[in-house]
């Protein structure tokens, strides 16, 4: 249960349907789409047991079919979840193995250009002209500095902002204006339309101009999906022995 008094649910599954049809059916809930009739819970011998209802509920959930086909195409965000810091809870032995194989699935050509594309999308959008979207500012940052950081070989990009900015900022300047960023959006202030930030956006169109010089294909490399399919198989027999067992 969270802060807000909501209980999380997080579905692991093979492709989704279960999942898919329990969170349509507690969203229709939710909007008084359907009635009641047939969920257990609301029989009279549970009445007063203070259950918590579809109400109280928020939805999250992993496909593993379809993340090892991101995987296997070296998906950046999966990547970046896969070494994330904070892990909630681990159970069965998928992860860790996926993480073993991240080697030789990952893509530093597919990556960056994943990382380009969002960055020049996010400037076109929100960072042209003398008005910005100011919070906007690190839609674009984010995506740069992952760049740069594939391009000084340190591997798969970490999902600590800070991080991004140590390992690859060398202007002081530069560092002190996003620093002085991250203050105003950490403080609360509203950062919406104002005045472009002369030091960040030169470093941006000027990495966005040389980026763009020699952008990559896009493509990335043959992946091996035999691999892939045994550690499914493998997945699905480790979490049916435990429910069976």
């Amino acid at each position: 249960m969270d802060k807000s008094g909501k209980t999380g649910v997080f579905f692991v599954g093979a492709s989704g349907y279960i999942a898919t049809a329990v969170i349509a059916g507690a969203l229709a809930l939710k909007k008084g789409l359907c009635d009641r009739a047939g969920m257990v819970t609301e029989l009279p011998v549970f009445s007063g047991l203070g259950l918590i209802t579809p109400e109280d509920m928020v939805f999250g959930g992993w496909d593993i079919r379809k993340a090892l086909k991101l995987f296997r195409k070296s998906n950046p965000p999966l990547l970046e979840w896969l070494n994330s810091p904070i892990v909630y809870q681990q159970r069965f032995h998928v992860v860790d193995e996926i993480k073993g194989m991240i080697p030789e699935y990952y893509s530093p050509k597919s990556c960056l250009y994943h990382y380009l594309h969002m960055a020049e999308r996010n400037f076109r959008e929100y960072l042209k002209g003398e008005v910005v979207w100011v919070k906007k500012y690190f839609y674009v940052l984010r995506p740069i500095l992952a760049c740069k950081w594939i391009e000084a070989g340190y591997g798969v990009v970490p999902m600590e902002f800070e991080k991004l900015v140590n390992r690859t900022v060398e202007s002081e300047e530069l560092k002190l204006a996003i620093s002085e960023l991250l203050w105003r959006k950490t403080s609360g202030q509203e950062l919406d339309r104002g005045p472009r930030l002369p030091v960040i956006s030169e470093f941006v169109e000027t990495e966005l101009e040389r980026l763009g010089s020699k952008k990559p294909d896009g493509a990335g490399i043959k992946a091996d999906t035999e691999k892939l399919d045994k550690l499914f198989r493998s997945a699905l027999e480790e979490v049916w022995q435990e429910k069976t067992g």
